[in-house]
């Protein structure tokens, strides 16, 4: 598998950890969404997010939304991973051009600006658990951490990141997610804090050859890492002709009628994927017909 994450446990079971390589995801949303190098750097990480708190859960039908609403010039992103590797995302405004940052990188907190992070987890209960946070730096690692510890009461380190060739397709994307469970001594956490200000960037690492096992080793080597399992990680975007179909029923008899009534097919589009249907004026009068 190209893209995959793996999950382990460390310190007796009081760390568990997650890694991701996602450069083939991040690229194939690029590609459909036509994003600007500092929007494939800001949904790229979030995208990787996903994935890895995707696969937190439990249920093949639960779902995770991540979204992030800002006042820069990207407005929003929207992430939806669910547990077996499957995600999907898109920005609402895909084309931003920005300057370098001071540290001469790409500036994915201008483009995001100043705003909210809301999870949602949808496990199937009569309603989704849905948690906020407001985003401390806007460059999306640093603001999950801050939401694992006010919203989830779990000390977190997240690190995430994208790296882009010259002609602006992805190099490297990944990241990884630690996390300290109920128990863990204090000698742990300083050891551990001490190694993760050790670490130097995560798309560094992945482009020095290191893999996700390799990455989650060199950081929990001294605390007993045990991979628990690996999981492929791909762009997948469930929506369908059927699906926007039973979409089009919901409008009810009034709306169909006035759509057949202009005579001119009707598109609907998948922000996700960004496909488009087109459902002709026959299709739209079977629809009707069906619907009676």
């Amino acid at each position: 598998m190209s893209d995959y994450m793996i999950r382990g446990i460390a310190a007796e079971g009081k760390i568990r950890a997650f890694a991701a390589t996602t450069r083939d995801t991040v690229e194939e949303m690029r590609q459909r969404h036509n994003t600007s190098p500092v929007i494939t750097a800001a949904l790229g990480r979030l995208m990787t997010a996903g994935a890895m708190m995707g696969s937190m859960m439990k249920g093949q039908r639960d779902r995770l939304t991540l979204k992030i609403n800002g006042d820069g010039p990207v407005q929003s992103l929207t992430v939806v991973a669910d547990s077996a590797g499957n995600v999907k995302g898109f920005a609402q405004v895909p084309q931003v051009i920005l300057h370098a940052n001071a540290k001469g990188k790409l500036d994915v907190a201008g483009a995001v600006g100043l705003g909210v992070l809301t999870v949602t987890k949808d496990i199937g209960l009569r309603e989704p658990y849905v948690g906020t946070s407001i985003l401390t730096t806007s460059e999306i690692a640093e603001d999950l951490t801050y939401y694992f510890a006010t919203s989830e009461q779990t000390p977190s380190s997240v690190a995430l990141g994208v790296l882009m060739n010259r002609e602006n397709t992805v190099r490297q994307a990944g990241g990884f997610i630690l996390q300290l469970m109920p128990g863990v001594d204090d000698d742990t956490i300083t050891r551990l804090e001490k190694r993760i200000g050790e670490i130097q960037s995560i798309t560094s690492m992945l482009d020095s050859g290191m893999t996700p096992e390799s990455i989650l080793d060199y950081v929990l080597h001294d605390f007993g890492l045990e991979i628990l399992d690996k999981t492929p990680v791909c762009f997948h975007c469930d929506c369908s002709k059927k699906k926007i179909e039973k979409a089009i029923v919901s409008l009810g008899r009034k709306d169909l009628e006035s759509l057949i009534e202009e005579r001119e097919p009707v598109e609907a589009h998948c922000d996700f994927c960004n496909t488009s249907y087109v459902f002709q004026v026959d299709e739209i009068e079977s629809i009707l017909e069906r619907s009676k």
